[in-house]
């Protein structure tokens, strides 16, 4: 498993801002944003990996993991 993969990616529109907004809650703040779902996620995994290396290049360790916390299922249970 890719270390990327320890981490949530979101992509959800904003009708604020007329586009879709990517962000990786607990890895960084900020993110990407574009009009094309599928290349604003493609460009955050890019974003993700390249914050890894950085923080690896660095010597600092990772943030905690913030995928696999069953969030779908969590998120079911509130709606």
């Amino acid at each position: 498993m890719k270390e990327s993969a320890r981490y949530l990616k979101i992509v959800e529109w904003s009708d604020e801002d007329g586009c879709y907004v990517a962000s990786c809650p607990g890895l960084f703040l900020g993110g990407c944003h574009g009009t094309d779902e599928r290349a604003v996620f493609a460009e955050l995994c890019v974003i993700v990996e390249e914050t890894i290396d950085l923080y690896h290049a660095d010597g600092k360790p990772l943030p905690p993991a913030t995928a696999g916390r069953d969030l779908a299922s969590r998120l079911q249970d509130v709606a």
